[in-house]
């Protein structure tokens, strides 16, 4: 049986839980529109949960020319550091030079500089390197974070892990987020505001009836269906789009995706600096190596076609020996796949511009809206996490027309839930927090506030003890910190929580993840019929 929902016309219906679905669904209901979003698995559950975890420029762009792509991403840095300190902070990157760094052969920049110094073979020179990194700095007016530097390796503590033929290198800044958490803060922002957010719920078909959208959704544990009417989709499944445009709404588009794997592995701790290292191969690519959770190294990441949208993306061995052996050509100590402790592997839908390499394919975002349904109709190409909140607005001036009495920009510079304090201010509230619950240890402390910002006391709330916090299901989290990740971040399983909304399950055991999902299996959950907006 389908149910009708019980509510008027909702204005946005949004499909994909994503970065750039609840990005949008966030915009759209800060501006007056009534929004339902549905999620087929769960929130960042697909490529938004498998990045790198970097808010940054894209320094490699430059090469491609990307010039405005990397100035937006270089601005909005310093927009979402001020409106999420929690889940993201600043970071020095280390770029180790030697004379025989090349470019990838088919970037512009190779190509004219094959053309005017041929004597380099495809080489990078210093000068160039230097003259990137200036316009790096100085293109998104940086305000907060560290200009670049040169370093002199020998005796540094950049310097140790690496080779002792690399002598001298640059660092520069970006920042690191924690791309699950910044999709799950933008979905609960925009259900506070008034949008309905739906987990494990698939749209199964969209049909246009008298100029609206009859939108049918089920949900995925019990197979209820309802029809949900919308004056206009938006398209934002990322890898599925495609999926969507021709076999959801089922209308004629020419626009198209590349589908392009990203693959990484997690190591024991590689080094014992806080700095990233950004490594520049034989065959023109590049990879970061990156503090990780305290304990281990992120390495990543392989760029590769990916065919097949429904089959799950994992790092392939090929992958695995192709990130070790980049990353042992720098360090001394080389890298074992024994090293590697965990994987992971995400699916870029990148806009299909034709581009002859996976490498090459741009990575700026394509907007479109589409009529000839008759109910429009926005399709999302594209885009990376730096620039969600970008893509957002640029979404909402694509959506104006159809809803005249749409509200301005506001996105810019309002926090995330727990993200309402100064941008230097995580040592403060840690040490706060540890005043305030003395039982918590340094490392526990921390892990809160850079996972819910202030809201970590809220957790907590009147706690004395440890045992306060109820049953301990490994790694210090407890049955308190469960039951609001379940009421306020829509976690349903062990999964979301300990490979989405954390890492935790890096230090937990199989066994203790077990419980946790048996635990979990219990506990009640909202109705899929209840709550309509």
């Amino acid at each position: 049986m389908i149910h009708t929902q019980h509510q008027d016309v909702v204005d946005l219906f949004v499909i994909g839980g994503g970065i750039n679905g609840c990005g949008i669904a966030r915009d759209a209901v800060g501006r007056g529109l009534s929004v339902e979003l549905a999620e087929m698995n769960d929130l960042a559950s697909g490529t938004s949960s498998a990045s790198t975890k970097l808010f940054h420029g894209g320094l490699r762009y430059l090469e491609y020319f990307e010039v405005r792509l990397v100035r937006e991403a270089l601005i909005e840095r310093e927009t979402l550091l001020r409106a999420m300190p929690h889940i993201s902070w600043p970071m020095r990157f280390v770029l180790p030079y030697h004379q025989d760094m090349r470019f990838e052969g088919n970037t512009p920049t190779s190509k004219v500089l094959n053309i005017v110094m041929p004597w380099m073979k495809g080489r990078r020179p210093a000068w160039l390197i230097r003259f990137g990194l200036f316009l790096y700095d100085n293109l998104g007016g940086r305000q907060i974070l560290k200009g670049t530097t040169s370093l002199r390796l020998a005796g540094s503590p950049e310097g140790a892990p690496l080779q002792d033929r690399f002598e001298k290198a640059y660092e520069y800044s970006d920042c690191w987020i924690e791309d699950s958490r910044l999709v799950v803060l933008n979905a609960r922002d925009a259900e506070a505001r008034g949008a309905r957010i739906n987990v494990r719920t698939k749209v199964i078909s969209a049909e246009q009836v008298d100029g609206l959208w009859h939108v049918t959704v089920e949900d995925q544990g019990s197979g209820e269906r309802r029809l949900v009417v919308a004056r206009m989709i938006v398209n934002a499944g990322g890898p599925w789009v495609e999926n969507v445009i021709r076999n959801t709404v089922r209308i004629n588009a020419t626009e198209g995706v590349r589908l392009v794997r990203g693959s990484h592995i997690v190591t024991h701790k590689l080094y014992d600096h806080d700095k990233c290292y950004f490594f520049q191969g034989e065959d023109g690519r590049i990879i970061f190596t990156i503090p990780y959770e305290t304990d281990f190294t992120l390495i990543g990441t392989t760029d590769a076609d990916h065919t097949d949208v429904d089959a799950k993306p994992v790092c392939t061995p090929e992958e695995q020996a192709y990130l070790l052996d980049f990353t042992s050509k720098y360090l001394k100590k080389p890298v074992t796949k024994d090293d590697v402790v965990w994987t992971y592997s995400g699916v870029r839908p990148l806009y299909n511009d034709g581009a002859s390499s996976a490498t090459a394919a741009t990575r700026d975002y394509v907007l479109k809206v589409d009529q000839s349904a008759g109910a429009p109709i926005l399709n999302v190409f594209g885009g990376k996490i730096t620039t969600y909140r970008k893509l957002a607005e640029s979404a909402l001036e694509k959506i104006a027309p159809f809803f005249p009495s749409l509200g301005k920009p506001w996105t810019a510079g309002v926090a995330l839930p727990g993200g309402d304090f100064a941008v230097d201010g995580v040592s403060a509230l840690h040490d706060q927090l540890i005043a305030q619950y003395p039982f918590l240890s340094k490392r526990w402390a921390s892990r809160l506030v850079k996972a819910y910002g202030v809201e970590a006391a809220e957790i907590l709330g009147d706690a004395k003890t440890q045992a306060d916090l109820g049953r301990s299901f490994g790694a210090d989290l407890t049955e308190r910190e469960v039951m609001w990740l379940v009421e306020k971040e829509f976690a349903r399983n062990a999964e979301d929580i300990v490979w989405r909304r954390s890492k935790l399950g890096l230090k937990m055991t199989t066994q203790e993840i077990d419980l946790l999902d048996e635990w979990m299996a219990a506990v009640p959950v909202v109705p899929f019929l209840q709550n309509a907006v």
